[in-house]
């Protein structure tokens, strides 16, 4: 197969968790012998060779008004360079729709990724974002070829009901081949790491800087933050390490006893993830506290994966906990043995390119009986 991958709005950073996903996937389908290449929607960036390899059409941000209309002057271009590829798929990360994106359901099947309930997180970014996005979302919805939820919990939501595509559950992966495990480190006290990004109320990271004080004998590593909001007092036990490379920031998460998933996630309305901080953490057989339902690990019972509540008190009520696991954790690594099955991409890319091809030829089969 020929497979167009677009993505829309942002900037793709190889270092960064979305572009390392992006790069891991498009890896594993050239491995299968497929044709692979990213048609990138974007803003300007001083460093592109940062971006994950691809096609990129720029737009400029210039208040909201122009940087929606320089969006929509970007597309066209990205579009008409998707029809020259000739793709026999377009896999789409779902984003907010921008006029005039709906033309490449025009040149190819489109198949939509899921990874998030986008009514509920655009109703964070104010009226106008919500309402538009409540008013354009049909357009890539009832489109698509097929439609992949990167949980159950995104499979079954509401909002994505009325439009009964073809569909499957895919949860985020990590190619465990280019993440080698770390040995344990050995720490008097524990360490606990976490990834991050900035600007994000769900990321939790306001209950980070609670469980520092309710923990004065740990040591907290924040990656991807700089710091606090000015006049926020920091905790002298946590360590704000700003932007990671990967190798980077596997420096610093080597030195950690934990890795700590998303604390907030039901600030956005969900239950259920499959981070891919936590995956990365596993990777390097780091264990992990999981603050909700993860897809692949929720019914995996071993002694080196935490889970707690998603609820705004969770720290408050499950500091303890998380103290006393963190401790036991001091010397310990996952068994890899338990966890590759589950989280390896090789393994859920090749059902994901199975989805390709059967939505792909229903595609096809559709549009043969409509002649």
């Amino acid at each position: 197969m020929r497979i167009a991958y677009v993505t829309l709005h942002w900037p793709r950073r190889k270092a960064s968790g979305i572009g390392r996903k992006i790069e891991e996937q498009m890896a594993a389908w050239r491995q299968e012998g497929h044709t692979v290449q990213l048609f990138s929607h974007r803003t300007p960036v001083e460093h592109p060779e940062e971006l994950v390899d691809g096609l990129s059409f720029e737009y400029q941000p210039a208040g909201k008004l122009m940087t929606e209309v320089n969006r929509c002057r970007a597309i066209p271009g990205m579009v008409e360079a998707v029809k020259n590829f000739a793709p026999d798929v377009i896999y789409l990360r779902w984003s907010m729709y921008v006029f005039p994106s709906h033309r490449l359901f025009h040149v190819a099947p489109v198949v939509v990724e899921i990874n998030t309930d986008d009514v509920s997180q655009h109703e964070m970014l104010g009226r106008i974002y919500s309402t538009y996005n409540r008013l354009t979302r049909g357009i890539f919805l009832r489109n698509a070829a097929g439609l992949v939820f990167t949980s159950s919990e995104l499979q079954a939501c509401n909002s994505f009901a009325p439009y009964n595509r073809p569909n499957v559950v895919i949860a985020n992966g990590i190619d465990l081949s280019q993440n080698p495990e770390v040995p344990a480190p050995n720490n008097p006290r524990p360490r606990i790491g976490f990834i991050g990004t900035p600007d994000l109320s769900w990321q939790g990271v306001d209950k980070i800087v609670r469980l520092g004080e309710l923990c004065p004998d740990l040591d907290i590593d924040v990656i991807g933050f700089d710091g606090l909001e000015e006049g926020s007092r920091k905790p002298e036990n946590l360590y704000f390490h700003g932007y990671l490379e990967k190798e980077q920031a596997r420096a610093v998460l080597s030195k950690d006893d934990v890795g700590l998933g998303t604390l907030a996630l039901h600030r956005k309305g969900m239950d259920e993830a499959s981070s891919l901080k936590t995956r990365e953490y596993l990777a390097y057989g780091i264990p992990v506290i999981i603050p909700y339902i993860d897809t692949d690990l929720a019914d995996l019972k071993i002694d080196t994966i935490l889970c707690i509540p998603n609820t705004e008190d969770t720290v408050e009520k499950n500091w303890q906990v998380i103290h006393d696991f963190a401790f036991r954790m001091r010397g310990r690594r996952v068994d890899r043995e338990l966890i590759s099955q589950r989280i390896d991409s090789h393994i859920k890319e090749k059902a994901r390119l199975q989805f390709f091809d059967a939505c792909r030829h229903g595609y096809i089969f559709c549009n043969e009986k409509n002649k």
